[in-house]
């Protein structure tokens, strides 16, 4: 199966490389040189990178295959939500406002912005892949 960025953006609750890049710089700038914000965002980066494993191969599997996989897959997910929303309490307990959080969108609102959230996942981990070279 091929796919392609565009066919994304179509999606409903998808963000542009443009939003991503801003959400993620908003969320930098939050973090700053607090250690504990650091650790945090770095637990937060390796749960992604390792949930962006398992969403990359999603289109390859057969059914079966997706049924096996489906609750490690969500698991992972779940986990990827609490580390946006520790990081967020964390930098707002610090003084930030942690915009970025916000506009990642919350479940009980939509919930399209699960998905959202993701996305935005494989977007740290693309970024952490582009600069591991």
């Amino acid at each position: 199966m091929i796919t392609t960025y565009e066919e994304y953006l179509h999606t409903e609750c998808s963000l542009t490389l443009e939003k991503m890049q801003d959400i993620h710089n908003k969320m930098i700038s939050d973090i700053g040189t607090d250690a504990d914000a650091i650790e945090i965002y770095g637990e937060l980066v390796d749960t992604a990178t390792k949930y962006a494993a398992i969403r990359t191969e999603w289109l390859l599997l057969n059914r079966e295959e997706k049924a096996e996989r489906d609750s490690k897959r969500t698991s992972c997910h779940y986990s990827i939500i609490i580390k946006f929303n520790m990081l967020a309490r964390y930098v707002r307990m610090q003084g930030k406002d942690a915009t970025w959080r916000d506009c990642l969108g919350y479940e009980e609102d939509n919930p399209y912005n699960r998905k959202r959230m993701g996305d935005f996942a494989c977007y740290l981990a693309f970024v952490n892949g582009l600069n591991a070279r």
